[in-house]
């Protein structure tokens, strides 16, 4: 796959939540810095945070819009609609940055304001 592909796949299956997918696309020592999480290595641990996507969201679209590929890397700014768990809405924009070898997503940071991830932050699961 090209990186093109690799970054429409990432979009299209975090849209259909479609998450055994999604970790498809990652090599297996992928290293992640996210904004929310902090640095994250290794797919293990990246598969361990696909559980609290699933518990702490009742709604998670991110809409490319706009992407640059260059090579093996891309940047694509965002905008997310989401809601937490309790259907409390959230709208954020930001960008992510991939960095891709041998057809997996090796690398990927995302840059964002924390703020409008508050009702999902600050939510009380059980």
């Amino acid at each position: 796959m090209s990186t093109q592909e690799i970054i429409n796949n990432y979009y299209n299956y975090v849209n259909a939540s479609d998450w055994d997918s999604w970790l498809s696309l990652f090599d297996d020592n992928v290293v992640m810095d996210e904004q929310l999480a902090g640095h994250l290595t290794g797919i293990q641990t990246l598969r361990n945070a696909v559980g609290g996507l699933e518990k702490g969201y009742s709604k998670f679209l991110m809409y490319p819009q706009q992407t640059v590929v260059e090579g093996n890397q891309a940047c694509v700014i965002w905008q997310c609609e989401a809601a937490n768990a309790n259907g409390v809405p959230i709208n954020a924009k930001g960008a992510n940055y991939f960095r891709v070898e041998n057809d997996k997503i090796t690398y990927m940071s995302n840059f964002h304001d924390t703020r409008p991830f508050d009702p999902f932050v600050n939510q009380k699961l059980n």
